[in-house]
């Protein structure tokens, strides 16, 4: 499912007329800012996430070895 150009143009006619030609660029760098944004918090919670599992892995011991005759 893909958007071919007949949508293409129909979706930029659209937005023209919603927003009209001044505030486009404006919408564009608010949208690039909070892309941003959303990416820089991403990468904030996998590395902290990946931190807390090195923590986790770091902290539990091997497993410890039987012998049948210690049972």
């Amino acid at each position: 499912m893909s958007l071919g150009i007949t949508e293409i143009t129909l979706i930029i006619v659209v937005i023209l007329l919603l927003f009209g030609g001044k505030r486009i660029p404006e919408l564009a760098r608010a949208l690039g800012r909070a892309s941003y944004e959303f990416k820089k918090a991403k990468d904030v919670i996998k590395k902290e996430t990946d931190e807390s599992k090195t923590a986790i892995e770091d902290s539990q011991e091997p497993p410890t070895e039987f012998k049948s005759d210690e049972i």
